[in-house]
């Protein structure tokens, strides 16, 4: 699912919102996880799942292409874990 096609399902089930009114509240919910996440906290949706960050160490990676060997900074990834509501949903 795409951010407009989220947008276009949540303004068919609250027809009292317009669609700019949607966009927006997408846009700040997706933003806030972003700022909470680049402060390295941890995001918890209940009965969803919960973003964190993890840290990668710096390595030594090799460029496919020339088989040259590269050095990959460290940096952070954001990670997912899915709640157990979720995956019930999902297997049941």
């Amino acid at each position: 699912m795409t951010r407009s096609e989220l947008i276009t399902k949540i303004s068919e089930h609250n027809p009292n919102l317009s669609l700019a009114e949607v966009d927006r509240v997408v846009n700040l919910v997706f933003d806030e996880i972003t700022r909470a996440l680049k402060k390295h906290e941890r995001v918890e949706l209940r009965g969803f799942g919960a973003f964190t960050v993890k840290q990668r160490d710096p390595r030594e990676g090799r460029n496919p292409k020339t088989g040259e060997k590269v050095k990959v900074a460290a940096k952070a990834v954001p990670f997912f874990k899915s709640g157990k509501s979720l995956l019930d949903r999902l297997n049941t």
